[in-house]
């Protein structure tokens, strides 16, 4: 058995923060319905496609089924009733105020169903100042002060590439918070509507930052902070051939195995003295050899120095193959199968159904599921 065998989910999200928060719940044994509009849903038709759909749809929405459905239509809500009375969760990622609208709002769906946990994922909250501002990640790690740490004033600036506020801020609290909400009404017997903002997880991440300007007086500016650049010991630095070595060399012992490495001057390595100077000394030494060497040369000394990967070479490593993080397949109507996003769900949490799962086609299991009583 898995942990949420027998549960039943309704998603009525799209793009990432939503399907990917029901990827895990639908990982660890439950049953996802998404509920897209005519035509389907706006990741559907994101590029590259693969075969009869699209790789971005493929890879988050494996192992559920699809239904199609005009919300805005007289007789939604009650064609969707049988399952909305079954229904354990529920998930939405409108702005606030749109299910209510259309006649899905919290207290409307609790009438019916009492314990149905039901999560709204927005990017600020269902009430406040921002509620009804759009969004997207960078928008709100702007908003939250977390992009402004990396930040230099007239510097270049770096584009972030993890989807922070959308995963870290979206998908992982929605899926915490349900767990929770299990466990609770397991002893209550009640379900509760759940307020997931985005912007709300940005200030977590800003948690050292947050504790100095406290501490100090003075928050951080942007390169200021232990891991936005202020300290030699933690940053990226060029190579000859123009790629990066990643340095996370902060605890005393690995900054000594690294400064022996790269045969750093004894006066540059008490970095407190001058830490620009120590900084463009090891600058200096690192861009004058190859990435190659210094992946041979300091990943050896286990000192926290690491070359950085591209994608493919960082799937391409052994330990991913050791983890078995790219078992689970996703295939789409026409046959082809592509490897899922990986989730980091411990084996015995999810499914282990021969590593492949089916992706719904557009309106595919529509009839049948509506039909179902």
């Amino acid at each position: 058995m898995l942990p949420l065998d027998d549960l039943l989910v309704l998603d009525f999200s799209t793009l990432l923060p939503g399907p990917l928060a029901s990827l895990f719940l639908s990982e660890a044994g439950a049953r996802v319905v998404k509920l897209e509009r005519p035509g389907g849903e706006d990741m559907r038709g994101f590029p590259p496609r693969f075969g009869e759909t699209a790789a971005p749809f493929a890879v988050l929405n494996r192992g559920k089924q699809s239904v199609e459905i005009d919300l805005k239509a007289r007789d939604a809500l009650e064609r969707l009733k049988p399952l909305i009375v079954e229904a354990d969760i529920l998930i939405e990622q409108f702005r606030p105020g749109v299910m209510e609208r259309l006649g899905f709002g919290y207290e409307t769906l609790k009438a019916l169903n009492p314990r149905l946990i039901y999560c709204s994922i927005s990017g600020y909250g269902q009430d406040g100042p921002r509620a009804q501002e759009a969004g997207h990640d960078i928008n709100y790690q702007a908003i939250g002060g977390l992009l402004g740490q990396s930040l230099q004033r007239g510097a270049p600036p770096p584009l972030p590439p993890p989807l922070v506020a959308d995963i870290a801020g979206g998908t992982m609290p929605a899926v915490l918070n349900i767990l929770l909400a299990l466990l609770q009404r397991g002893r209550s017997g009640q379900g509760c509507h759940l307020d997931i903002a985005m912007a709300d997880a940005m200030p977590t991440f800003a948690w050292y930052g947050l504790a100095q300007g406290q501490a100090t007086g003075s928050f951080p500016e942007g390169g200021e902070g232990l891991l936005t650049g202020a300290s030699p010991r933690y940053g990226l630095y060029a190579t000859a051939d123009g790629w990066f070595l990643a340095v996370g060399a902060l605890e005393p012992k690995f900054w000594q195995g690294f400064c022996d490495g790269i045969s750093l001057d004894e006066a540059l390595r008490d970095d407190r003295r001058n830490p620009q100077a120590t900084r463009a000394a090891i600058a200096a030494i690192i861009a004058g050899e190859s990435a190659a060497h210094w992946r041979g040369r300091l990943e050896p000394l286990d000192c926290c120095c690491t070359v950085v990967r591209t994608l493919e070479e960082a799937i391409s490593d052994p330990h991913v193959a050791a983890r078995g993080l790219l078992e689970a397949q996703a295939e789409e109507p026409g046959g082809r199968r592509l490897v899922s996003t990986p989730l980091p769900l411990a084996p015995a949490f999810r499914t282990q159904t021969a590593g492949v799962r089916r992706v719904a086609g557009s309106g595919a299991d529509t009839e049948a599921v509506l039909e179902k009583r």
